[in-house]
């Protein structure tokens, strides 16, 4: 007989089907062994009986979660936008996504703890700023796909793009425009911001340019920090062409300058770096750099589904060339 309390079990939507409680757990667990068809029968009766899996019950149970951890910076919209393509990827691969949220009170480190006690098998770190070794011993305790930051240890796998690439095709892109007098704005001691600083100087060096005072280091990537290297640029003499470290950085020194009634790109012509919703705006507008968010999410769930499913051990890195995305911020100097 059915279960006749307010909350249906697993039992209920056995008995509505015709099958085992131990095939509708396999469903649930979207493990392999049953057909289409019951899987379907499945799904429909659970939800015609308002039926939930309980998750804390079966994780006690189960030998294996298939939860990935993500540990992304929230107030980082390329994060946001990665974190969707990941839980997209993920759900076609059978599994399911733990958003894990980095914030100034809550860093990488006891995220990426919390993540791993709520029995993930495999985590996802995107753009993080942990020290190397930290992260190398975490790819000894789990599978571990860093995203979007180079780093070569063993136990760790990576997708990215080519940070130094992406940045000196905007040099490229402003030079031929007929810029000469361009700063960058970088962000910070961490390995991203640094290969981003390095793309740009290698690339006014190869095209002849001077270099020296041509970086403001803006500390990190918020928009806080672009707004101070704004006022700073202000403060000297005008260049032609500020290429930011990421969009973030970019939008802080665009409202800086237009607030002062600098013209952009007129006066100044200004770029970022990921190609992320803020930049699409119109109010923005922003010419950029896309990273490929897509791709990098489907790639990244392929490395760490094929070390939890398939086995692998060897390291596995991707690097993706990125796409310069031209919009209105950027023209030729007066």
């Amino acid at each position: 007989m059915a279960n006749t309390s307010a909350r249906p079990t697993m039992q209920d939507v056995a008995d509505r089907v015709g099958v085992s409680k131990a095939t509708v757990s396999l469903v649930f667990r979207k493990a392999p062994g049953v057909g289409e068809k019951t899987r379907q029968d499945v799904l429909r009766a659970a939800d015609e009986l308002g039926y939930r899996m309980n998750r804390a019950a079966a994780l006690m149970t189960a030998r294996r979660s298939h939860l990935i951890g993500v540990a992304a910076q929230i107030r980082n919209g390329f994060h946001a936008e990665i974190v969707e393509s990941i839980v997209a990827a993920a759900d076609l691969a059978g599994y399911e996504i733990v958003l894990g949220a980095v914030t100034p009170t809550h860093g990488e480190a006891k995220v990426i703890e919390t993540l791993i006690d709520f029995r993930c098998e495999g985590m996802l770190l995107i753009g993080p700023e942990l020290d190397s070794r930290v992260i190398a011993e975490l790819g000894e305790r789990l599978p571990t796909v860093v995203i979007g930051r180079r780093i070569g240890v063993a136990s760790v796998d990576v997708v990215r793009t080519n940070d130094g690439r992406g940045i000196g095709g905007v040099v490229d892109h402003l030079v031929g425009l007929g810029h000469r007098r361009l700063v960058h704005v970088a962000a910070g001691p961490g390995v991203i911001a640094a290969d981003r600083r390095t793309g740009f100087l290698r690339a006014m060096q190869r095209t002849g340019l001077v270099t020296d005072d041509a970086v403001i280091d803006a500390g990190d990537f918020t928009e806080e920090a672009g707004m101070a290297a704004g006022r700073i640029i202000l403060g000297a003499d005008l260049p032609t062409a500020v290429v930011c470290a990421n969009d973030r950085l970019a939008v802080g020194v665009l409202d800086v300058l237009r607030r002062a009634g600098v013209d952009v790109p007129g006066d100044v012509s200004v770029t970022g770096y990921d190609d992320s919703v803020l930049a699409r705006l119109s109010s923005v507008d922003l010419t950029t750099v896309s990273q490929q968010p897509r791709a990098q999410a489907d790639r990244a769930i392929k490395a760490v589904v094929g070390r939890l499913d398939g086995r692998r051990t060897e390291r596995w890195a991707s690097t993706l060339v990125p796409e310069l995305v031209i919009r209105a911020t950027t023209a030729p100097p007066r």
